[in-house]
């Protein structure tokens, strides 16, 4: 026998709309009171004895709390419960007699008034006695007299509805037995009054409905009252009110009319049809099996609600009341009657374009299809109302569409569509836990299932089932030579709600070898390979593809094709690799959701990783490839297996590749500073990487010697061994050994791809520079080498070559390097006078960034004349130049006898680094060689202008008196001696032409400004100008200058030396003036010269050159004199110049 049941507990039932309960009187206290109140109202249970003989319940009672007011009260014929007030509570905490009687007795008399108005008697009156008021109050009365007289006042025959409550806030046993006498209070009231005024709507409402068969009954007024109709009632009403309005309008207006408003009526026939379906789910219509009893009773109790159809309609054949009692008689006419409005309704969702319509009412063709176990049927339109969800991207109905759909598939037997639609569905997120895993579950079934062929898969999408995040080399640069190791480190996003258990995970890598290999060298590679080694992926935006996103992303690549010949660029273009995937024909009727044909790549080249546990969320999988063969390897596919289940990232994007290189062994030497200097050591790096060479004992680097470049090893250098990654192995003492012709360095042993790296130092030798010119280099150059840029114009430092030719020990043929050596100095030289004395000025500019420390500096005779001395002004031993600097030397020159036509001199100093660091080797000096010709003095000029006759000063506009004295200081001398000396009976004359000019301005000359004159070549022998010239402004000017220049007979032989660019006008004779370039040769014009109004007389005529005067053999004793011009008194504009 059965063991005896045990019997149930109790239902308890918990309200679905909380009765209003308004609240008068001190709010302030109410809200203090409200928190506690609304927990402890609904904990205890009630038992709610019903009327009309039905059974109790026990319910949780719980209420709405609202500020009383006036609109609240119900008015006469509101029928409403929702928003009626069952309850009302005026809150007090009044515990004076005085305040009572002036405010809370007038308030409770006005709150009372307006119950009485709206006749509602529910209602209570709380008092809330605070013993810290009452401690404050020395004249109050015993506890019990306030609550007395309201009882008095305001509750005479209902004492009860008068309740205290006690401290509400304190935690205290009379508290919670004060709390508990209120609530059970409370909760009596409220539930008397929602019982009292419940029945008495229920009795409203039935003698409404027994007024039914009274002329005038409306049964809008009884709907609004009764909601409660039975099943299908409603849905029998609005089926037949729809139909009722279409056939009158398809009675009253044609068909074009009917076409042209389908958009308006369209509604109808939906809502018809939704309608319909209703009636038919309830009546047991739709079932596979048909309608049992109960759904057969149901029908006969609408057929019989119906009731008898009115007479305007009985004689129509396919009246709305005819079309409901067929449709509701059979379920082959329920069918019929349903499909028929379904696709009339499609139809014309369709013509008028609202097509998401459209797709809703087939979904509930489909539904209705799956339940006549008619999946093939119902599929087109999940699928049709699936596309359009994804076109238009609404997440919550893709969601609920895949779901039908996938009951559908598995039904069909469609086990690849069914197996990427669960994966969709176990990686939604809209779904709940359960249903996700539900779906994992289907998939991990099937997987684990033996199929008869072991070599047929399924092959799904990747973004269901996982996505890649991100991927990241090892090493960063994704650049490996032949035979090293290769990391490739993905992250990959599980969308799965439990872990998974893959068996595989594997990216297809496609090999391709580079048709130009020549810029897929090591040094490019490295050189234009990102650094960082990480490719992020960009992550979905949504879960549901757009057709433009579900092609595969482009894969370019750069074509270039060279001339064999020439190595030259002939052609070049991008090339797309996968147009074959991209230019296939796009079927208009295939799913979204249908396998879109994933082809899985075979290769042999596959990155695995077995035996992966991918938990939800991100997971980190690391595969280890080792190279073989150089080239490019581009990653396609990445594929996850489970057992037959392949999830397939057909294209990963954007595009990820390393790169594999076989290195031939090279050399590389260079500076480490910015750039070599001569003349003082400097660290060169040699760079040796040995590629695919295996570096042995013994082998050596040989480097030919260069006569002007020497190789320094300092003790204890060491060569440094590096990986191909710059991460260092080793360390080794370097040895080197010289001779004669050959610098040996012998190399410590090295694996292959490896990088061999030492210092050495070299200094580029300084050697005198050749007799005769003058020279600004440190040094002659050796055969090896060549200078650049001698003395360039500007601060650039002049360059040597020193060519070095190295044997290494993998290559038969010799590597050849320069190095570039800079002069850090720049020198200059000019001579200076003072009258007959004369000076020498050496200026060395330090171009370089370094300082250095010039010593011992010289300026010697290079001819080793005894009649000549050089007198140093600058005597000190040891100089500082800084970078960007100059320093200047300056030697007196005198002599004993007559001075030499010419003067060849060298300048030489000792320089080192100014840095505190000690030379391994002592530096040889610095020199400089000039030659300074024609610097003896034979002239001096002097210049004076005198004021007007009668005046102490100079005036503006006034003519002044300039005075020109041109004085010889020797007699003939071998310099003197050339094609303008002439010798007459008594001396030797030469002559001269003297002009003025004033640059600055300043003065106007007036009259001839330049002129001949024969100067007799004796001691002290003088000639004086006279002429005129006007002050043009105030102040202390400078005087013109004066020039000399040689007067030259036109067949003189030195006329191809001279300078054409210069006339000047003398006697009316047009005279070629030649200027040598160290003068200024549009200075020699004067404002009152006329140039060319007669050279085209004279065009062609033989005429006279001049030639300047050496800047050492005249000597303007003048210069620098000012005279003082004041202003003339009629002036009105006053300018004055100020020098």
């Amino acid at each position: 026998m059965d063991a005896p049941e045990e019997p149930l507990p109790p239902v308890i039932y918990t309200m679905e709309n909380k009765p209003i309960v308004t609240c008068a009187g001190d709010q302030n206290l109410f809200t203090s009171i409200y928190p506690t109140l609304s927990q402890q109202l609904p904990r205890e249970p009630m038992e709610w004895r019903r009327s009309y003989g039905r059974a109790p319940k026990m319910i949780h009672l719980e209420s709405n709390f609202v500020q009383f007011k006036e609109e609240l009260l119900p008015k006469e014929g509101n029928k409403a419960l929702l928003t009626f007030p069952f309850l009302h509570i005026y809150w007090t905490e009044c515990c004076d007699t005085e305040v009572y009687k002036a405010t809370v007795k007038d308030d409770l008399t006005k709150w009372q008034n307006v119950l009485k108005a709206y006749s509602s008697v529910d209602w209570l009156i709380v008092v809330v006695e605070n013993d810290a008021k009452k401690k404050n109050k020395t004249n109050i009365l015993p506890r019990a007299s306030i609550v007395d007289k309201i009882r008095n006042d305001f509750c005479n025959k209902q004492s009860d509805r008068c309740v205290v409550l006690s401290d509400p806030l304190k935690d205290s046993s009379r508290t919670q037995e004060s709390w508990n006498a209120f609530l059970t209070k409370l909760r009596t009231l409220l539930l008397m009054s929602f019982t009292k005024n419940l029945g008495k709507f229920e009795d409203d409402m039935r003698t409404l409905r027994e007024k039914r068969t009274e002329p005038g009954w409306s049964f809008c007024e009884y709907f609004m009252v009764q909601v409660s109709v039975p099943p299908g009632a409603l849905d029998c009403w609005v089926f037949l009110s729809c139909l009722e309005v279409l056939q009158r309008i398809e009675g009253c207006c044609d068909r074009a009319q009917i076409d042209s408003n389908i958009a308006h009526t369209v509604g109808l026939w939906s809502y018809a049809t939704e309608k319909l379906k209703s009636l038919g789910y309830l009546c047991g219509l739709v079932s596979e099996k048909g309608p049992n009893s109960e759904d057969l009773n149901r029908t006969v109790d609408l057929l019989a609600g119906l009731g008898a159809e009115r007479p305007e309609t009985a004689n129509t054949a396919q009246s709305p009341y005819k079309k409901l009692k067929e449709a509701l008689s059979s379920v082959e006419a329920f069918e019929k009657h349903y499909l028929d409005l379904s696709h009339a309704t499609i139809e014309m969702f369709t013509s008028i374009g609202r097509i998401r319509s459209a797709k809703l009412v087939g979904k509930d063709l489909a539904e209705f299809y799956m339940r006549k176990k008619s999946p093939q049927k119902a599929e087109m339109y999940l699928q049709g109302a699936l596309k359009n969800y994804l076109a238009e991207g609404w997440a919550l109905p893709i969601t609920h569409t895949r779901k039908q759909l996938a009951e559908c598939q598995k039904r069909l037997g469609q086990i690849e569509n069914y197996l990427q639609t669960s994966s969709l569905l176990a990686s939604d997120q809209h779904l709940t836990t359960d249903e996700r895993e539900y779906f994992c579950r289907e998939i991990l079934s099937f997987a684990s299932q033996q199929t008869d062929s072991p070599g047929h898969r399924v092959a799904l999408p990747m973004h269901s089932f996982a996505q890649l995040r991100d991927l990241r080399f090892t090493p960063a640069n994704a650049v490996v030579h032949v035979g090293g190791v290769l990391s490739v480190e993905i992250t990959v996003c599980s969308q799965m709600p439990v872990p998974i258990h893959v068996e595989q995970i594997a990216i297809h890598v496609h090999f391709s070898i580079e048709k130009n290999s020549y810029r897929k060298t090591a040094e490019w590679l490295t050189k234009h390979k990102t650094a960082n080694g990480v490719v992020n992926f960009p992550a979905e935006a949504s879960p549901f593809p757009t057709s433009q996103s579900s092609l595969p992303a482009l894969e370019l690549y750069e074509m270039f094709e060279r001339s064999p010949s020439d190595n030259s660029l002939n052609t070049t273009g991008i090339i797309c690799k996968n147009v074959h995937m991209l230019l296939r024909r796009q079927e208009s009727s295939t799913s979204l959701e249908a396998s879109s044909g994933l082809a899985l790549e075979d290769g042999a080249h596959v990155l695995r990783c077995a035996g992966v546990t991918l938990q939800p969320g991100p997971n980190t999988i690391v595969f280890r490839t080792q190279a073989r063969e150089p080239g490019t390897y581009t990653l396609r596919q990445l594929c996850a297996s489970l057992g037959p289940v392949w999830f397939v990232l057909p294209h990963i994007y954007p595009l990820v590749q390393y790169d594999v290189y076989s290195q031939e062994p090279q050399l590389l030497v260079e500076p480490l500073a910015d750039s070599l200097l001569a003349g003082i050591p400097q660290k060169v790096k040699f760079t040796v990487t040995t590629g695919h060479y295996t570096v042995k004992n013994g082998d050596s680097l040989q480097l030919s010697n260069v006569d002007a470049m020497l190789i320094l090893c300092p003790e204890e250098n060491r060569a440094v061994i590096y990986s191909n990654t710059r991460e260092k192995v080793s360390d080794a003492l370097l040895r080197v050994q010289s001779s004669d012709k050959v610098t040996s360095i012998s190399l410590p042993a090295a694996p292959t791809y490896h990088l061999i790296e030492f210092e050495l130092e070299v200094l580029s030798l300084p050697s005198a520079p050749a007799a005769g010119g003058e020279s600004t280099l440190l040094g002659v150059t050796e055969p090896h080498g060549k200078h650049k840029d001698t003395q360039k114009t500007g601060h650039c430092m002049a360059t040597t070559d020193h060519k070095v030719s190295i044997d290494c020990p993998w290559s038969i043929y010799s590597t050849v390097i320069a190095l570039t050596f800079s002069v850090p100095f720049r020198t200059t030289h000019s001579l200076l006078s003072s009258g007959t004395r004369k000076y020498v000025q050496v200026c060395v500019q330090n171009l370089s960034e370094l300082d250095f420390q010039l010593s011992d500096s010289r300026l010697v005779d290079t001819h080793d004349s005894t009649d000549l001395r050089l007198i140093p002004l600058n005597t000190e031993s040891e100089q500082c130049i800084h970078s960007r600097q100059a320093v200047f030397f300056v030697w007196e020159l005198k002599w004993t006898q007559e001075p030499p036509p010419s003067l060849h001199c060298r300048f030489s100093t000792g320089f080192s680094p100014a840095s505190e660091e000690q030379l391994s080797v002592s530096l040889k000096p610095y020199t400089y060689e000039f030659q300074v010709e024609n610097f003896f003095t034979l002239y001096n000029v002097r210049a004076e202008i005198s004021p007007p006759p009668g005046t102490e000063h100079c005036r503006t506009g006034s003519l002044c008196s300039l005075d020109v004295s041109i004085t010889r200081l020797s007699d003939l001398l071998e310099v003197d001696k050339d094609e303008a000396l002439m010798e007459s009976d008594e001396y030797f004359s030469t002559k001269l032409m003297y002009e003025v000019v004033d640059n600055s301005s300043n003065w106007a000359v007036c009259g001839k400004s330049s002129g001949v004159i024969s100067m007799p070549v004796t001691a002290q022998a003088t000639h004086r100008v006279h002429m005129e010239v006007m002050p043009l402004f105030a102040g202390y000017l400078p005087l013109p200058d004066v020039r000399l220049f040689k007067y030259l007979p036109h067949h003189s032989a030195q006329s191809s030396q001279l300078d054409a660019d210069s006339w000047i006008e003398n006697d009316s004779l047009s005279v070629d003036k030649h200027v040598d370039d160290q003068l200024d040769s549009g200075s020699v014009k004067s404002r009152g010269s006329v140039h060319s109004a007669a050279s085209s007389e004279h065009k062609g005529l033989p005429m006279p050159r001049l030639r300047a005067l050496p800047p050492g053999q005249a000597f303007n004793s003048s210069a620098g004199t000012q005279v003082l011009v004041i202003p003339s008194k009629d002036d009105h504009v006053l300018e004055v110049s100020v020098t």
